[in-house]
């Protein structure tokens, strides 16, 4: 996919502007599900500290190759919000602008004299979201913290195994973070419409985490028991929903969790009268699981792949980066793809997962250079040349 050959579809954000203060990943992700929505989003870095992503994973060339996947669709500048100056450009971006991102620690803007009981004064109508560990209230409210800790405060580790693991991957930041503060910030902009109020978002990736355990929490509820860690329904007990060894030293990941897909998995295998013969019930699991252990201990994935294929066995190979990258049914849904870069080239990119009918994704904008576009939206704010120039030199932006 190219610049040119993706779609120019304005999008269902289209006219919604969106002023970004955040860094690294949850809240880059979030405005980027925004852009790719067609809001427009100023992305506002540091001049001589710009997003930690800028620097991670390079790739050949100086490729900021994380960076790339999480700015797309945005425009930058450059503003040093600790200048006195910074806050008559601020607030004149603010003017028209629908949202305000940011994800310092919960004191961090109003440090700045940039808080939201400041911008709400001044800007009714701004929806502000804020997006933290631990929320803007509560014993650990200036508590440091990352991915892992928020896992471990809301129990979501607990569950993982004994000991527990970490998931390997950001799941506080981006389904805690990302994904609950879009939904927030659209639902604010729905409320916005029928009442023209503005309003403040707090986003806690810890209380977001939480909602992980839902399913778990309802067992809690009713038994009063703590569910055991990695030895209940989704975390290992079953051996219908359960991960297995194959001959090679690879995994699938069976996942058939209702019986009639347990059957239709065991007939495949050529086991169809395994449950009649050993009961599926609790004193049995242990020896169910140790024979489908066998069996996939016994099998490559070439000799699998007529089960990966059965629609209803819900047995999957687990796939590494590699083969995610090349999969065929992601490349179809546009899930990744690459596009060409007139610095870089090819560089690789997630799709949006929001697939609109009337208003599908478009990839408009490369992810742009730190500060490329302060000079062209400064000028739109009514600003000179010399006055921006000027700007520099008091290390303004």
């Amino acid at each position: 996919m190219t610049n040119n050959e993706s779609n120019t579809n304005p999008g269902p954000l289209s006219g919604v502007k969106v002023i970004d203060l955040s860094l690294l990943l949850p809240g880059p992700l979030c405005s980027q599900h925004l852009a790719d929505m067609g809001a427009d989003v100023i992305k506002i870095e540091n001049p001589r500290a710009y997003d930690g992503s800028r620097a991670m994973f390079k790739g050949k060339g100086g490729y900021p190759a994380l960076f790339m996947m999480l700015n797309r669709n945005k425009k930058a500048i450059t503003l040093n919000l600790k200048r006195p100056t910074s806050k008559e450009i601020l607030f004149k971006l603010l003017e028209d602008a629908d949202i305000l991102l940011e994800g310092f620690r919960p004191d961090g803007m109003d440090k700045m004299g940039i808080g939201y009981e400041v911008l709400k004064e001044k800007f009714p109508k701004l929806i502000y979201c804020g997006i933290s560990g631990y929320g803007t209230s509560g014993k650990y409210v200036d508590f440091a913290g990352h991915d892992l800790n928020y896992l471990a405060v809301s129990g979501v580790l607990h569950q993982t195994g004994n000991p527990p693991r970490s998931a390997g991957f950001q799941l506080a930041d981006v389904g805690g973070g990302t994904l609950t503060a879009l939904s927030a910030i659209l639902a604010a902009l729905y409320f916005r419409e029928k009442t023209g109020k503005g309003q403040r978002i707090d986003i806690s990736m810890t209380d977001a985490s939480l909602q992980f355990l839902s399913l778990y929490g309802g067992i809690f509820s009713a038994s009063g028991k703590t569910p055991e860690p990695g030895n209940d329904i989704l975390s290992g007990k079953l051996p219908n929903y359960n991960i297995y060894q194959t001959k090679e030293g690879r995994f699938v990941a069976l996942g058939a969790l209702e019986d009639m897909f347990f059957q239709t998995f065991l007939k495949a295998i050529g086991m169809e009268n395994l449950t009649k013969e050993i009961p599926f019930e609790d004193e049995n699991l242990e020896k169910i699981k140790s024979i489908l252990t066998d069996f996939f201990l016994s099998k490559t994935y070439a000799d699998l792949e007529s089960i990966f294929l059965n629609e209803d066995a819900c047995l999957s190979p687990i796939l590494s980066m590699e083969e995610v990258a090349k999969d065929p049914h992601l490349r179809d849904r546009k899930m990744v793809f690459e596009t060409k870069h007139p610095k870089y080239g090819d560089i690789l990119q997630f799709g949006s997962p929001f697939h609109f009918s009337e208003t599908p994704f478009s990839y408009r904008m490369d992810p742009p250079e730190h500060g490329e576009h302060t000079d062209e939206i400064l000028k739109t704010l009514g600003y000179s040349q010399g006055e921006i120039d000027g700007f520099r030199k008091e290390r303004v932006i």
